[in-house]
């Protein structure tokens, strides 16, 4: 028998370790016949700071217990919830009949290409993984290069390699999914190398400096069970005809395959293309535009917190809000909140700049950064093409290099003087690692995001009570939120609409937006080739 317990209260001073005590009480059943429990879910309940403290939810297996005697036992508080509860299990398919001749091949090992190809190589089906960057180890090394004013890579960057752009960009794990496949893509992570506490945190954050550890040891997971990983693997174009896919090509080499993961990311321009001209189906979607607000972390611990007593017991605090405009009657809004974070070039070409946000487990920053940004439609772009909303990224992003003079310099404006319509005369300490500068942010901006932006902030501002502002800066552009496309495909199938064969996943495809809703997407595709093919037609290794 199941029962789950919820709204279950430990004071924020109470360990965690009095929970099997409250929760033997709760049922009235002995301590120690509470042998099989675990968290489901934790939350700080912060609403009232007198009262502060985590709300708990937990699942409890009494084989031998009477559970109609057991749900019927009043819980004391009276607030807690006793009732039966059945996890739904995480099931895959019964392989297909139809053997592989190939294996399948992952294009890309960001959050979508590496859950994917995990789930293939658990099951025998021998994945190819091709990325186009280096080792996560090599990436550590040239990032570091890169922010201390080294030359960027374009192969080896923050966006480029081991990970995807998912490893830099701080670790968030919240998804608005929920269910066994986001319960089975927690439980991998957590099970190579990542913390336990992913599992059941109300906003799970594994922070920029432990994925790397998780991304290795997935690798390692794949090749001993049979995968293979090839770095430095760009594909440069594939192989159609009859609207199948055949093989995909890296440089001159072919690789044969019958089912390709499609897991490129939402900054491989220079895939889409490749695509566009393949014939491989494009639409355009709507995506995320603006900049990137940083401000003093005291700042923000204090206006949740109010006390300092808070902040050493709950670490830095984290925001998150929403207004729309009065004159413009659009949304502005934060997204990819980094406490005690730092601002990072996401870069993935020479001669672009673009920002975005990371931080590490520890959230040892002096700042909280995040994201400022307006969803521009797709009637807003400059054009009909698929690739019209790219476009303009790279036109936006062309400018804010140039104008910091060609060296990665990071464009910067006190947002008090953004919205006076002024240049700053003096900029306050920011996180980015290399050269901020003085300038007019609407020198990068579209003119509707800048108005959206100068609409939004004084209103972001008054929930602060007039602190949200005085000692913020704005950089910028915040460019690469979203994919600017869409590869759409069938629901059922999971393959691209035009051709057979390829499996378009995860942000780069339009159809994810985060580290785990990307590995969802992975998951899922990779059950659908498990569902049409059978490993058994695979040649066996030389």
């Amino acid at each position: 028998m199941s029962i789950r317990i919820s709204n279950l209260r430990l004071r924020f001073d109470e360990p965690e370790t009095e929970l099997p005590t409250r929760l033997a009480r709760v049922l009235g059943i002995p301590q120690s016949e509470l042998v099989d429990w675990r968290i489901l879910r934790k939350s700080l309940d912060a609403r009232d700071k007198s009262r502060l403290g985590y709300v708990y939810s937990a699942q409890v297996r009494l084989p031998d217990q009477d559970e109609n005697r057991l749900l019927k036992k009043s819980a004391s508080p009276s607030s807690v919830l006793v009732e039966r509860f059945e996890s739904i299990p995480f099931e895959v398919p019964v392989p297909g009949f139809e053997p592989l001749s190939h294996p399948p091949v992952v294009i890309g090992s960001g959050p979508g290409g590496l859950l994917a190809a995990f789930l293939l190589a658990q099951w025998g089906y021998r994945p190819i993984v091709l990325e186009r960057g280096k080792s996560v180890r090599d990436r550590i090394h040239a990032t570091r290069l890169f922010d201390g004013g080294g030359a960027h890579d374009p192969e080896n960057n923050y966006l480029f390699g081991e990970g995807g752009a998912g490893t830099f960009s701080d670790g968030k794990l919240t998804c608005r999914g929920s269910g066994s496949d986001v319960q089975q893509v927690l439980e991998i992570l957590a099970n190579h190398n990542g913390k336990p506490s992913i599992l059941y945190d109300q906003r799970p954050h594994l922070g920029s400096n432990r994925l790397p550890a998780v991304v290795k040891a997935l690798r390692r997971a794949i090749i001993e069970k049979g995968g293979e990983f090839r770095f430095g693997a760009k594909v440069s174009d594939l192989e159609i005809s009859d609207g199948r896919l055949h093989a995909v090509m890296v440089g001159n080499e072919r690789i044969k395959t019958q089912a390709a993961i499609l897991a490129i990311g939402h900054s491989a321009r220079d895939t889409y293309r490749m695509l566009l001209h393949r014939g491989v189906p494009i639409e355009q979607k709507p995506f995320q535009l603006g900049v990137r607000i940083e401000g003093p972390q005291e700042v923000a611990n204090r206006i949740k917190y109010g006390s300092k007593m808070l902040e050493n017991i709950l670490g830095p605090a984290d925001y998150g809000m929403a207004v729309r405009g009065k004159s413009t009657g659009r949304d502005l809004f934060t997204f990819c909140m980094c406490a005690g974070g730092y601002i990072m070039p996401s870069v993935s070409a020479p001669d672009f700049f673009c920002t975005n946000g990371m931080s590490l487990s520890t959230h040892d920053s002096p700042y909280a950064n995040s994201g400022l940004v307006v969803t521009l439609e797709t009637s807003e772009f400059p054009g009909t093409d698929p690739l019209a909303g790219m476009r303009l990224q790279e036109n936006i992003e062309k400018r804010a290099f140039e104008l910091g003079g060609g060296d990665y310099a990071c464009p910067a404006q006190r947002a008090t003087d953004f919205i006076a319509g002024k240049l700053s005369t003096s900029l306050p300490g920011c996180s980015y690692p290399r050269r901020i500068f003085a300038t007019d942010l609407r020198e990068v901006l579209p003119p509707v995001i800048a108005e959206v932006i100068k609409d939004g902030l004084p209103l972001m501002d008054r929930r602060w009570n007039g602190k949200f502002l005085t000692e913020a800066i704005l950089v910028g552009p915040e460019a690469r939120g979203s994919s600017p496309v869409r590869l759409p495909r069938n629901p059922d199938t999971r393959q691209s609409l035009g051709v057979e064969g390829l499996y378009p996943v995860g942000e780069g495809a339009g159809f994810a937006g985060g580290i785990v809703s990307a590995a969802v997407d992975g998951l899922i595709s990779a059950k659908a080739i498990i569902k049409l093919w059978s490993p058994k037609g695979l040649s066996p290794k030389a």
